[in-house]
Protein backbone atom coordinates (compact mmCIF):
# COMPACT_ATOMS: atom_id res chain seq x y z
CA UNK A 1 0.00 0.00 0.00
CA UNK A 2 1.35 3.67 -1.15
CA UNK A 3 1.91 6.11 1.39
CA UNK A 4 -1.49 8.53 1.39
CA UNK A 5 -3.69 4.87 1.35
CA UNK A 6 -2.97 3.85 4.62
CA UNK A 7 -6.35 2.89 6.33
CA UNK A 8 -7.24 4.61 9.34
CA UNK A 9 -7.66 3.21 12.52
CA UNK A 10 -11.10 1.10 12.30
CA UNK A 11 -13.65 2.17 13.74
CA UNK A 12 -12.97 5.06 12.99
CA UNK A 13 -12.87 6.41 16.28
CA UNK A 14 -11.08 4.04 18.55
CA UNK A 15 -13.33 5.18 21.48
CA UNK A 16 -16.14 3.49 19.62
CA UNK A 17 -14.40 0.21 19.47
CA UNK A 18 -15.42 -2.91 20.63
CA UNK A 19 -15.49 -3.84 24.69
CA UNK A 20 -13.60 -6.96 24.04
CA UNK A 21 -10.43 -7.36 21.57
CA UNK A 22 -11.58 -10.71 19.38
CA UNK A 23 -14.20 -8.70 17.72
CA UNK A 24 -11.96 -6.10 16.28
CA UNK A 25 -9.21 -8.65 15.79
CA UNK A 26 -11.76 -10.61 13.66
CA UNK A 27 -12.97 -7.54 11.86
CA UNK A 28 -8.71 -6.14 11.07
CA UNK A 29 -7.59 -9.81 9.87
CA UNK A 30 -10.76 -10.00 7.77
CA UNK A 31 -10.04 -6.82 6.17
CA UNK A 32 -6.32 -7.55 5.25
CA UNK A 33 -7.28 -11.11 3.69
CA UNK A 34 -9.85 -9.00 1.83
CA UNK A 35 -7.20 -6.53 0.89
CA UNK A 36 -4.69 -8.62 -0.31
CA UNK A 37 -1.99 -8.26 2.52
CA UNK A 38 0.58 -10.90 2.36
CA UNK A 39 0.48 -14.09 4.33
CA UNK A 40 -2.14 -12.48 6.97
CA UNK A 41 -2.47 -15.47 9.29
CA UNK A 42 1.56 -16.03 10.17
CA UNK A 43 2.34 -14.53 13.53
CA UNK A 44 5.51 -14.38 15.49
CA UNK A 45 5.43 -16.65 18.66
CA UNK A 46 7.67 -15.43 21.50
CA UNK A 47 8.72 -18.01 24.34
CA UNK A 48 11.68 -18.21 27.03
CA UNK A 49 13.25 -21.25 27.90
CA UNK A 50 14.13 -22.84 31.26
CA UNK A 51 17.30 -20.20 31.51
CA UNK A 52 14.37 -17.75 30.87
CA UNK A 53 16.33 -16.81 27.38
CA UNK A 54 13.62 -15.38 24.91
CA UNK A 55 13.23 -17.66 21.55
CA UNK A 56 11.39 -16.36 18.44
CA UNK A 57 9.49 -17.73 15.32
CA UNK A 58 6.97 -17.18 12.32
CA UNK A 59 3.95 -19.99 13.43
CA UNK A 60 0.32 -20.06 11.48
CA UNK A 61 -2.36 -19.24 13.22
CA UNK A 62 -4.93 -22.14 13.36
CA UNK A 63 -7.86 -20.73 14.49
CA UNK A 64 -8.98 -17.88 16.62
CA UNK A 65 -12.09 -17.27 18.66
CA UNK A 66 -12.90 -15.34 22.20
CA UNK A 67 -10.98 -18.25 24.37
CA UNK A 68 -7.62 -16.99 22.11
CA UNK A 69 -5.39 -17.92 19.85
CA UNK A 70 -4.55 -21.29 18.30
CA UNK A 71 -1.45 -22.52 16.26
CA UNK A 72 0.43 -26.31 16.40
CA UNK A 73 3.77 -27.56 16.47
CA UNK A 74 5.65 -30.95 17.26
CA UNK A 75 5.15 -31.81 21.01
CA UNK A 76 8.97 -32.82 21.13
CA UNK A 77 10.09 -28.93 19.12
CA UNK A 78 11.63 -26.73 20.92
CA UNK A 79 9.21 -24.25 21.43
CA UNK A 80 6.30 -27.21 22.75
CA UNK A 81 9.10 -27.97 25.04
CA UNK A 82 9.20 -24.39 26.28
CA UNK A 83 5.65 -23.73 26.28
CA UNK A 84 4.93 -27.03 28.64
CA UNK A 85 7.48 -25.88 30.76
CA UNK A 86 6.90 -21.93 31.15
CA UNK A 87 2.94 -21.65 29.59
CA UNK A 88 3.21 -17.93 29.06
CA UNK A 89 3.93 -16.52 25.47
CA UNK A 90 3.81 -13.50 23.03
CA UNK A 91 2.16 -13.32 19.96
CA UNK A 92 2.66 -10.37 17.07
CA UNK A 93 1.12 -9.82 13.80
CA UNK A 94 2.46 -7.39 11.10
CA UNK A 95 0.39 -6.69 8.33
CA UNK A 96 2.99 -3.71 6.52
CA UNK A 97 0.95 -3.05 3.79
CA UNK A 98 -1.74 -1.64 6.24
CA UNK A 99 1.02 -0.35 9.09
CA UNK A 100 -1.07 -2.58 11.46
CA UNK A 101 0.03 -4.71 14.31
CA UNK A 102 -1.61 -6.65 16.74
CA UNK A 103 -0.01 -8.18 19.88
CA UNK A 104 -1.40 -10.54 22.09
CA UNK A 105 0.07 -11.83 25.61
CA UNK A 106 -0.99 -14.39 28.08
CA UNK A 107 -1.27 -18.20 29.08
CA UNK A 108 -0.81 -20.96 26.93
CA UNK A 109 -3.02 -23.93 27.30
CA UNK A 110 -2.55 -27.64 25.11
CA UNK A 111 -5.55 -29.13 23.85
CA UNK A 112 -6.44 -32.75 24.28
CA UNK A 113 -5.45 -35.59 21.84
CA UNK A 114 -8.89 -35.73 19.55
CA UNK A 115 -8.01 -31.98 19.57
CA UNK A 116 -5.02 -32.43 17.78
CA UNK A 117 -5.82 -35.30 15.87
CA UNK A 118 -8.57 -33.18 14.33
CA UNK A 119 -6.49 -30.65 13.38
CA UNK A 120 -3.82 -33.05 11.89
CA UNK A 121 -6.33 -34.34 9.25
CA UNK A 122 -7.54 -31.38 8.42
CA UNK A 123 -4.33 -30.07 7.10
CA UNK A 124 -2.90 -30.80 3.50
CA UNK A 125 -1.37 -33.90 2.76
CA UNK A 126 2.07 -32.07 2.25
CA UNK A 127 1.47 -30.65 5.43
CA UNK A 128 0.62 -33.98 7.77
CA UNK A 129 3.76 -36.17 5.45
CA UNK A 130 6.18 -32.99 6.93
CA UNK A 131 5.33 -33.47 10.03
CA UNK A 132 5.04 -37.14 9.86
CA UNK A 133 9.14 -37.14 8.58
CA UNK A 134 9.60 -35.84 12.77
CA UNK A 135 13.09 -35.19 13.58
CA UNK A 136 11.39 -31.07 13.90
CA UNK A 137 14.85 -28.82 14.95
CA UNK A 138 17.42 -32.31 15.13
CA UNK A 139 20.53 -31.88 13.60
CA UNK A 140 20.18 -33.41 9.83
CA UNK A 141 23.61 -34.74 9.38
CA UNK A 142 22.85 -36.29 6.37
CA UNK A 143 21.16 -33.68 3.49
CA UNK A 144 19.92 -36.28 0.80
CA UNK A 145 18.14 -37.96 4.34
CA UNK A 146 15.36 -35.54 3.80
CA UNK A 147 13.91 -35.98 0.43
CA UNK A 148 13.89 -39.78 1.33
CA UNK A 149 11.87 -39.46 4.59
CA UNK A 150 9.88 -36.91 2.81
CA UNK A 151 8.84 -38.83 0.12
CA UNK A 152 8.37 -42.01 2.82
CA UNK A 153 6.03 -39.34 4.46
CA UNK A 154 4.15 -38.56 2.06
CA UNK A 155 3.34 -42.37 0.84
CA UNK A 156 2.28 -43.23 3.93
CA UNK A 157 -0.43 -40.44 3.66
CA UNK A 158 -1.33 -41.41 0.70
CA UNK A 159 -2.09 -45.18 1.66
CA UNK A 160 -2.98 -44.24 4.95
CA UNK A 161 -5.37 -40.89 4.61
CA UNK A 162 -6.70 -41.19 8.65
CA UNK A 163 -2.59 -42.24 10.04
CA UNK A 164 -2.69 -39.32 12.79
CA UNK A 165 0.95 -37.49 13.89
CA UNK A 166 0.64 -38.80 17.56
CA UNK A 167 3.46 -35.95 18.35
CA UNK A 168 0.78 -33.29 16.56
CA UNK A 169 0.31 -30.47 19.80
CA UNK A 170 -2.14 -28.01 19.25
CA UNK A 171 -1.88 -24.80 21.72
CA UNK A 172 -4.36 -22.00 22.23
CA UNK A 173 -2.58 -18.65 24.12
CA UNK A 174 -5.70 -17.05 26.32
CA UNK A 175 -5.10 -13.40 26.25
CA UNK A 176 -4.31 -10.89 29.30
CA UNK A 177 -3.34 -7.97 27.15
CA UNK A 178 -4.05 -7.63 23.39
CA UNK A 179 -2.64 -4.30 21.74
CA UNK A 180 -3.96 -2.70 18.30
CA UNK A 181 -1.40 -0.23 16.55
CA UNK A 182 -2.01 1.90 13.42
CA UNK A 183 0.52 3.47 11.82
CA UNK A 184 0.20 6.84 10.20
CA UNK A 185 2.44 9.06 7.89
CA UNK A 186 2.24 11.84 11.18
CA UNK A 187 4.00 9.45 13.78
CA UNK A 188 0.66 10.25 15.83
CA UNK A 189 0.08 6.41 15.71
CA UNK A 190 -2.81 4.72 17.09
CA UNK A 191 -2.41 2.41 20.29
CA UNK A 192 -5.41 0.95 21.81
CA UNK A 193 -4.75 -2.22 24.57
CA UNK A 194 -7.32 -4.41 25.65
CA UNK A 195 -6.01 -5.78 29.49
CA UNK A 196 -7.71 -8.25 31.64
CA UNK A 197 -7.75 -8.97 34.99
CA UNK A 198 -6.61 -12.85 34.45
CA UNK A 199 -6.00 -14.35 31.21
CA UNK A 200 -9.07 -14.92 28.88
CA UNK A 201 -11.10 -13.35 31.27
CA UNK A 202 -14.12 -10.72 31.11
CA UNK A 203 -14.50 -7.47 32.17
CA UNK A 204 -12.13 -6.10 29.41
CA UNK A 205 -10.19 -2.95 30.22
CA UNK A 206 -9.82 -0.51 27.26
CA UNK A 207 -7.34 2.17 26.91
CA UNK A 208 -5.22 4.74 24.32
CA UNK A 209 -1.56 4.90 25.07
CA UNK A 210 0.62 7.09 23.52
CA UNK A 211 2.74 6.34 20.27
Amino acid sequence: MMAGELPVFDPDDPEQAPEEPFPLFLAWLTRAVEEGVREPHAMTLATVDADGVPDLRVVALRDADERGWTFATDAGSPKARQLLGQPHAALGFHWREQARQIRVRGVVERADAETAAADFLSRLPASRAASLVGHQSEVLREPAELPRAFAEALARVETEPDAVDPQHAVFTLRASTVEFWQGTQGRGHVRLRYRAERPGTRPWTRERLWP
